[in-house]
């Protein structure tokens, strides 16, 4: 029998990109068959790609802030990973339906979030923080900390849209899709393996979007999986791509190929995007404990924003284009600043209101005893 570690592993896949890292235009061959989806881009579209990655950017820190000066009980950082998260996210049409896990903070608020109701969240003031069946919310689903079950949801909900005949018939303006994110950590757990059996069997209008930060907490990759993790989509019998997450382009484009065929009929497909978490895991991680400078100084020479700025540069973007876009930033992100200092916490009965869809005795017992605990404590018995 030959020992695990000599087996050596098959050759990983080309990662796909379009923007080199120093912002050049420099298309590497396997892009190629979603090269017309880039060239169709606007002078409009990259722009809005450009503000949306700021503005997720300035949030992102404030909300640090936030957490820092305790107005949150957490906050989990997207610091970095905005090109992966713009480019899919812009990629869908509004029938799509988004299935995010914890830190797609900008994928919410461009499908029509509140970004105070991801603040909810993490204040600990709402079970959820939005009503995913409100319109205005875009079909987001809530955030699931949860690691790797949101890609259940989404997959049972890909199988309904099967069954209820709202996909794949051939109407692209009506026919629905799904999307789940997910990260390196969650694509180990049986959760998402689950899913991918189902998705593949049922063929699912659906796409697995893997953001690969490099790392699970404090777990890298490299000890998560031997081989590129766009390879699990590949056991399953779905198309799979790995692409570079720092790059906007590539990733609305290839998302948007993958939506598509899945909208068409053409089953599940999974993406896995290379990017970095530059941020901590969460509010409660330190990162210096298991990443070194030199890591983190290589990854931010890679950072998205800056690459697509460059690019933006060369095409004969204005100075006072990026100006306005920071100043857009800054005057949005304390915007959510103001309104959460002013958010207050909710009466303690409302707790039981929305654990079940009915009325339920072991929310009704427990209702009682709160008030009866209440009521002994304003007689003074306690």
């Amino acid at each position: 029998m030959t020992p695990l570690d000599d087996v050596a592993p098959p050759a990983d896949p080309e990662i796909i990109s379009v923007l080199a890292a120093d912002g050049s235009y420099a298309p590497t061959p396997s892009a190629e068959p979603f090269l017309p989806l880039v060239e169709a881009l606007t002078e409009t579209d990259l722009e809005t790609f450009y503000r949306d990655m700021v503005t997720s950017r300035a949030f992102d820190r404030q909300a640090t802030n936030l957490q820092r000066q305790g107005q949150l009980a957490l906050w989990p950082p997207s610091f970095g990973q905005e090109a992966a998260q713009v480019g899919s996210i812009r990629a869908a049409r509004p029938q799509d339906h988004i299935f995010p896990s914890y830190r797609e903070h900008i994928v919410a608020t461009i499908r029509g979030v509140d970004p105070v109701g991801i603040i909810r969240l993490m204040r600990g003031v709402s079970h959820g923080g939005w009503n995913p069946l409100d319109p205005a919310n875009g079909n987001t689903r809530l955030y699931t900390l949860v690691l790797g079950s949101q890609t259940l949801h989404a997959t049972g909900y890909g199988m309904g849209l099967v069954f209820d005949g709202r996909t794949g018939t051939g109407d692209p303006e009506r026919d629905e899709a799904v999307i789940v994110y997910y990260g390196d950590g969650a694509s180990s757990q049986g959760d998402v393996h689950e899913a991918m059996v189902f998705a593949a069997s049922y063929r699912t209008p659906q796409v697995f979007f893997l953001q690969n930060n490099q790392w699970a907490i404090s777990v890298p990759v490299a000890v998560q999986s031997r081989t590129a993790l766009s390879r699990r989509g590949y056991g399953y019998g779905m198309p799979s791509h790995r692409i570079d997450g720092n790059d906007v382009l590539i990733s609305y484009a290839v998302t948007r190929h993958a939506l598509e065929a899945a909208r068409a009929g053409e089953g599940p497909s999974a993406i896995e995007a290379v990017t970095y978490r530059r941020g901590a895991h969460t509010t409660s991680d330190d990162p210096t404990k298991y990443r070194t400078g030199s890591e983190e100084e290589g990854w931010a020479l890679r950072d998205p924003i800056a690459r697509l700025r460059t690019y933006l540069e060369g095409r004969g973007a204005s100075a006072a284009f990026f100006d306005e876009v920071d100043e857009g930033a800054a005057a949005h992100a304390d915007d959510v600043r103001t309104r959460a200092v002013t958010l207050t916490a909710p009466e303690a009965p409302s707790m039981f209101a929305h654990v079940y869809t009915d009325d339920h005795p072991l929310m009704a017992e427990q209702a009682r005893w709160l008030a009866d605990y209440e009521a002994s404590l304003d007689g003074g018995d306690a």
